[in-house]
């Protein structure tokens, strides 16, 4: 059986002393062959670890996440496992801060000595984990969405669409009604990190001029002085950048002071917790997001649609309730890896590569194809555009 559990991570001081020590590795202190070896490497159970926000302000992203790759990991057990390999996985929660992630990956590659490493939840985290994944050569992938996670990157992949992509469906939306001022409220954190720069870039393309920004703690359930200076610059509309709950506290607080002008909110939100946190305010918001919460208004012919129409079966079978877009964040990573793994072994290299190799994979948060140049894998078609209705996400497609 796996193990997931929570345990007491190592100080901070001990966490950097590893890194640097990591940093003097090559690949030759692995062992092990280009995949499919006789070697020790290539014996005994498979380790996945996994680094979730399951506890503080990410909790309603690593939640799903950790019962996701719980499900997974039960599932592909009881098929035999990968290549006749048990499966062992290991959840560390980071408790969403960034030390707590670079604790918990050093964890992991450390003293667990895993072969493959899925998170962490969010940008912040996701970001304090690379240098110590790129140092010990380590096969990641995050869930998280900032293209930073992955700029650059050789050992770190991801599986939620880049938030460039989804502000160029958000912008693409505001031109076509005209809107010409954007005002923005941005989580504080790295996931809102840089998001006023790519919104002033992309909307020079498209005649949108970003007139005012605001920053809030994922933590914060008091918006009223960033709200009131939105209200002040009198923009066509806003955009909302952040996860829930903050992002439907300040949705909340938005509509509260009385402006009535159109809100965009980021895929952060795409989940039921949204309208718990946001209430009737969520009523009209827009937001690009994957297909998972509106998998009942989809086509016949969607190509997702029969792998996200399982997923929701399974998972909704197994928690009681329906998954989040994050829940499928943690799908994509966790399928994309086992497959690695059985084409390739789990000598990190070969594994890498074949991470790396992935064509047309469908999966829940799109259909991935990546590259050396791209480690993300989705492009804008990934998205669709939907509407806050009668408390939930319906199709707002054109």
């Amino acid at each position: 059986m796996h193990r997931a559990h929570r345990r007491l991570l190592v100080p901070a001081a001990v966490a950097a002393s590893i890194a640097l020590a990591f940093t003097g590795c090559s690949a030759s202190n692995f062992g092990g062959d280009n995949g499919g070896g006789d070697g020790a490497a290539e014996e005994g159970p498979i380790k996945i670890g996994a680094v979730l926000d399951i506890t503080g302000v990410g909790a309603n992203l690593g939640v799903p996440e950790q019962n996701t790759l719980n499900m997974l990991a039960d599932q592909l057990n009881e098929d035999g496992g990968i290549n006749g390999r048990e499966v062992e996985l290991i959840i560390e929660d980071n408790q969403s801060t960034e030390d707590g992630a670079a604790r918990a990956t050093t964890q992991l590659i450390e003293n667990d000595d895993v072969d493959l490493i899925i998170g962490a939840s969010r940008t912040g985290p996701s970001l304090a984990m690379r240098p110590l994944v790129e140092a010990a050569q380590m096969p990641t992938i995050s869930v998280a969405a900032n293209a930073a996670i992955v700029d650059g990157s050789e050992w770190v992949f991801k599986t939620a669409q880049n938030d460039l992509v989804v502000l160029e469906r958000i912008l693409d939306d505001a031109e076509s009604k005209g809107y010409t001022k954007i005002a923005l409220a941005r989580d504080a954190t790295g996931f809102g990190e840089g998001i006023a720069d790519i919104i002033t870039e992309l909307g020079a393309e498209r005649g949108i001029t970003l007139t005012a920004t605001e920053a809030f703690e994922p933590s914060a359930t008091d918006f009223t002085a960033q709200m009131t200076n939105l209200r002040a610059a009198d923009a066509d509309a806003v955009i909302i950048w952040g996860i829930t709950p903050s992002a439907g506290l300040a949705q909340a607080a938005y509509v509260q002071i009385g402006v009535d002008k159109p809100v965009y909110q980021s895929h952060g939100v795409a989940n039921d917790a949204f309208f718990e946190a946001a209430g009737p305010a969520a009523e009209g918001v827009i937001a690009p997001m994957g297909r998972l919460l509106v998998a009942d208004q989809l086509p016949a012919d969607d190509p997702q649609k029969e792998v996200i129409d399982q997923f929701i079966a399974d998972y909704s079978e197994a928690f009681g309730e329906s998954p989040s877009s994050f829940a499928g964040h943690a799908y994509d990573a966790w399928k994309i890896g086992v497959a690695a793994i059985e084409e390739a072994g789990t000598e990190p290299q070969a594994l890498r590569d074949a991470i790396e190799a992935t064509t047309e994979f469908v999966g829940i948060s799109g259909i991935f194809t990546m590259t050396p140049e791209n480690h993300s894998g989705l492009t804008a078609d990934a998205l669709i555009m939907a509407i806050a209705e009668g408390g939930r996400w319906n199709l707002n497609e054109e």
